[in-house]
């Protein structure tokens, strides 16, 4: 099979779990034997233009921009696969194209202009019906400016947005986010639950805890933003438990400095992924304070599930869903103590890190992930 991918590369400086799935699903399904090829923009080429603001903004309102016709008709492919196409790629040509198109929606922006369904560290649906309220309240990069284009593109519904609109099946990442959509109205027959995968660096059985030499350090990986809850996670973590945080972004400074009495906690900024999937394997687990529902299990998530690391999550986003799915971890309420919960995991880390490593394989495992996709071809072919 022949597929497309298209996505808009988000910048490399800033950690985007999109951008390392379309490149794990190139790898995967060229592995598998199929013909791939990735028609892309890259935020950090076009943003080197000084006019750069106000194209992306007139791209995102007008539908113009960048269109990637010619180049898939001379790819002819089965079937092309939209990842993302914010904000460098116009989507005025999805409409004129003929051929099979699926999509995956990897965050909830046809709904909601920031694309997380919270405000203020809650939840909040406030754009369904009223589209304006994103830019009263600064919901995209706390600006006003920048949210109208987002607020303009999306004042017609979820399902008037044109990728939801022209895709032959969606994809999303969790139940939980197939749910999102079909209450904005989305057909529940054209959206398809896939979760993302990660390849397997250690196949085989999980090497033993002595192998590994566990840490009693657990460990944060991801981008330090707001939506991320490390503030409220550090609020409530018992002092003298050692944490590791990898990441970067716009809290970094502030987090840094609450915790500089705390020698418990470690920041060791943004690392490789292969660094990160190298030291994972060493740590007694990993946590997930995400405040925001997420689309689905972050891709850290399922890289300690491949590693055979258990998870502590808070409830409400994806990792916690999918921990009370199939418990490779424990689930921690917003508001509780998270010691006690901490305390049970490392006690059970022996009988966890094999189920955590069994549910990598059986759902997360790229040989999982090829199966499912080419399925999803197969119906959008079809349809």
């Amino acid at each position: 099979m022949r597929v497309a991918l298209v996505h808009s590369f988000h910048h490399s400086d800033v950690p985007s779990g999109e951008n390392v799935v379309v490149n794990a699903q190139e790898e995967a399904l060229l592995a598998a034997g199929h013909e791939v090829v990735v028609v892309a923009q890259d935020n950090d080429e076009r943003s080197r233009r000084r006019t750069y603001p106000l194209e992306a903004a007139a791209t995102v309102v007008t539908g113009f921009g960048p269109d990637p016709t010619e180049m898939l008709r001379r790819i002819a492919p089965d079937v092309v696969h939209v990842h993302n196409l914010f904000p460098n790629f116009g989507t005025r040509w999805l409409a004129r194209w003929q051929g099979p198109l699926v999509a995956t929606l990897h965050n909830f922006r046809p709904i909601c202009p920031a694309g997380t369904l919270l405000r203020d560290g809650r939840r909040c649906v406030d754009c369904t019906t009223d589209p304006r309220a994103a830019v009263r309240h600064r919901c995209f990069q706390e600006s006003r400016i920048a949210t109208l284009p987002l607020a303009v593109a999306t004042r017609g519904g979820a399902t008037r947005h044109p990728v939801v609109r022209r895709a032959d099946r969606l994809i999303t990442i969790s139940a939980r986010a197939a749910a999102e959509y079909r209450a904005v109205g989305v057909a529940p027959e054209r959206l398809v639950v896939v979760p993302n995968a990660v390849p397997d660096d250690e196949p085989g059985p999980v090497r033993s805890a002595v192998e590994h030499e566990i840490d009693p350090r657990w460990v944060f990986l991801g981008r330090l933003s707001a939506e991320k809850g490390l503030v409220e996670l550090l609020a409530r973590w018992p002092v003298g438990l050692p944490l590791d945080v990898i990441g970067s972004g716009g809290q970094e400074a502030e987090l840094r400095a609450s915790c500089a009495d705390r020698p418990e906690v470690r920041f060791l900024g943004a690392l490789s992924n292969v660094e990160v999937r190298t030291r994972l394997a060493g740590y007694t687990g990993l946590v997930v304070p995400s405040l925001w529902a997420e689309a689905g299990p972050p891709l850290t998530y399922v890289e300690a599930l491949a590693a055979g690391v258990p998870v502590v999550a808070v409830e409400g986003n994806g990792a916690a869903d999918d921990i009370a799915r199939h418990g490779t971890g424990v689930v921690v309420g917003r508001d509780e103590d998270p010691a006690v919960a901490l305390k049970d995991v490392a006690r059970d880390r022996t009988r966890l890190s094999p189920r955590a490593r069994a549910v990598y394989e059986q759902y997360f495992s790229t040989g999982a992930w090829v199966t499912a996709l080419t399925n999803v071809y197969r119906e959008a072919a079809r349809g």
